[in-house]
């Protein structure tokens, strides 16, 4: 399964010849470093570019274009050379100047197979120019890529000058001359020959099935459009002619996923019932693309995330659109003396609000329509969802059974906006986790709910949080593919860890005492280490026969109580490392408790996914600048939904003897 990285996070290579694909909105150039150990680059005969494409065991594009294949052999690179910094930056012949004009760069690390090992949509960019976006890095004979993402509003130039190179201006003008040489040598290809139902087919696939006023009604061709343009949910953009592939003159269509092993077509979505005359249109759950429900459903949510972003940015827009406007009529009516004061300047005044007022009842108008229409689909999908992406409310777990695979994602609460709070969007994480997860027990938040709720209690609710979470992900993984461990060094969470104890959900009580996290953590450090080793040598039978190939989940309560130095170190290295190999984190913790540690545990904070177990905005949005409000997802109060759960999970355990 391809991981999905976020900025900053890394993933083991074990493949040594890749090829990196990139892909963006308009032309760009890529480039790549070769850096020593100190991530210097030696000199001009260490960068691959347009003017001099080929290094030893690397090779990139020789002009500038919206896709790119890069050629990376790590066996053939010099001995000296322990990283390889993959660039983009933007042609300063034509095009936008800054990367905040286009859509957000895509790339993906393939095996020479084309089995995609990583990918890396780079979020954020505004004025910047030239971006560091990937990274290739040896580390103890290992390779490993990271998703960097680092953009320099000054261009290529300061970008290598800040990898230590000398006289970078120059390299930096003969990379702009070469690809303006390319620009010129190149010939545009004769346009395709497209026939109608082929030109329908192919406007449906780039997401221009209708007028925007018409978006929800031609959602599938949309979204789908939508996510093949900035890589959203796995799905690759596709070269030339703006992300879609141009249909063939003649000949049979083939509906083979190229990265998919099978020859059997998708089950086609359900095709939703025609409207009648004057009635609204009817949502229908899995409408959307996908192999399996499972996965139409989960694009479908996809979807409606993406076009709740859009309408309530649409919104927020026009509504700014009036207040500058009001702003410049108030502005030109005081401006002159004259209109200043006086009947003349009252009347332009009001009209200038009543502008102003008329210009926001439209913008709202049009944003109810989408987000009823929304609510509409939200509330049919929601009824339509399996255990994984439900709430703990939902009817489906009443006739939970233990499931014989594992789902492509969990749900972990809700995401709304503050102009329909009722509108409720699943927040949904792939598996297995690629980031741990910290459930914040301090008042750092900044929801309103947050301020009501006083110390004690919100550490309750963070403790009942976590044990929902992890209740969760031993559901839906089959029997014996997940493994739950939990360390309480004060022994305070006894309460609420009952149920997992009493239906055999753990194979072990939670460690307790300082003695407890030490045996812990160096058992599970121990099996990432096996499991590394084994994975890079090829000799995966050879691990030992008692070792739980399981996946893992750490819970830590009441961090740092109980840890020592080494133990924290233990702790870090588990959150980098573990989920590569099966090992995941869950930390209840507040920040302010380990305060005393100063910026050594900076890393650890950042490398987990922050949740808290109130409603709180602090999930940002780069792509449009929301504050996404977080909900967390927690069965009713005095509901019987998770031991009735757990003792489902109980009694599959026992039927196969563990």
């Amino acid at each position: 399964m391809t991981a999905e990285l976020v900025r900053g996070q890394n993933h083991p290579l074990s493949e040594s010849r890749l090829q990196i694909r990139v892909s963006a909105g308009q032309p760009v150039v890529v480039a790549a470093t070769l850096g020593d150990a100190d991530g210097r680059v030696r000199g001009a005969d260490w960068v691959a570019h347009p003017a001099s494409p080929r290094l030893a065991g690397l090779e990139v594009s020789r002009q500038a274009a919206a896709e790119h294949r890069l050629a990376v052999d790590l066996d053939a690179l010099p001995e000296a050379a322990h990283r390889v910094h993959v660039l983009l930056a933007l042609p300063s012949a034509s095009g936008p100047a800054r990367f905040g004009g286009l859509a957000a760069p895509f790339l993906a690390v393939t095996g020479t197979d084309g089995t995609e090992v990583v990918s890396y949509t780079v979020t954020g960019l505004e004025a910047e120019s030239a971006v560091v976006a990937l990274e290739l890095y040896r580390r103890q004979g290992a390779w490993k890529v990271r998703a960097v993402g680092q953009g320099y509003a000054d261009g290529l130039a300061a970008l290598l000058g800040d990898h230590g190179l000398d006289r970078a201006a120059e390299l930096a003008a003969a990379v702009d001359e070469a690809v303006a040489q390319g620009a010129a040598r190149a010939v545009a290809p004769p346009p395709a020959r497209v026939t109608g139902g082929d030109s329908a087919r192919r406007v449906a696939q780039a997401g221009g099935g209708g007028p925007a006023d018409d978006r929800t009604d031609n959602r599938a061709g949309d979204r789908t459009g939508d996510r093949a343009a900035d890589g959203l949910a796995g799905h690759d953009p596709v070269p030339g002619n703006g992300g879609t592939a141009p249909a063939p003159a003649s000949g049979p269509i083939s509906y083979r996923h190229p990265g998919r092993r099978t020859s059997a077509p998708p089950e086609p979505a359900p095709a939703p019932p025609a409207a009648q005359p004057g009635q609204p249109h009817q949502p229908v759950a899995g409408d959307a693309t996908g192999w399996t429900m499972d996965e139409r459903l989960y694009n479908q949510i996809w979807g409606m995330f993406e076009d709740l972003a859009r309408a309530t940015a649409a919104y927020r827009s026009a509504v700014d659109f009036a207040e500058s406007r009001l702003e410049q009529e108030l502005d030109r009516v005081l401006s002159d003396p004259r209109t200043r004061v006086g009947p003349a300047a009252d009347a332009a005044r009001e009209e200038a609000r009543a502008k102003q007022a008329e210009l926001v009842d439209q913008a709202r108008g049009v944003l109810d329509r989408d987000l009823d229409r929304l609510v509409a689909e939200a509330e049919v999908v929601e009824h339509a969802l399996p255990p994984a992406f439900a709430r703990w409310d939902n009817p489906v777990w009443q006739g939970y059974q233990v499931p014989l695979e594992t789902p492509m994602a969990l749900r972990l609460g809700d995401l709304h906006l503050p102009e329909r709070r009722e509108l409720r969007i699943p927040m949904l994480v792939r598996l297995p986790l690629e980031r741990g997860l910290w459930i914040d027990s301090g008042r750092g938040g900044g929801g309103v709910d947050a301020s009501l709720v006083d110390s004690a209690e919100r550490r309750r609710l963070a403790l009942d949080c976590a044990v929902a979470h992890a209740v969760r992900l031993l559901a839906v993984h089959p029997v014996g593919d997940y493994s739950v461990h939990i360390i309480d060094p004060g022994g305070t969470a006894g309460a609420a860890l009952a149920p997992l104890l009493e239906h055999g959900a753990l194979k072990e009580p939670p460690a307790a005492g300082a003695r407890g996290v030490t045996q812990v953590l160096e058992r599970l450090t121990q099996r990432v280490d096996l499991v590394q080793m084994a994975v890079r040598s090829g000799a995966v039978d050879s691990l030992p026969p008692d070792l739980d190939t399981a996946e893992q989940l750490l819970v830590v309560h009441d961090f740092p109580h109980g840890f020592d130095d080494r133990a924290v170190t233990q702790l870090r290295y588990l959150a980098d490392e573990g989920p590569s190999v099966g090992v995941h984190l869950m930390m209840v913790a507040d920040r302010e408790d380990a305060r005393g540690y100063g910026p050594v545990l900076d890393p650890l904070w950042r490398s987990l996914l922050r949740v808290t177990p109130v409603p709180d905005d602090h999930l940002a949005d780069p792509w449009v600048g929301h504050a996404w409000t977080y909900e967390p997802s927690l069965p009713p109060a005095r509901s019987e939904v998770v031991r009735q759960v757990l003792w489902q999970v109980g009694q599959a355990r026992r039927a196969y003897g563990m």
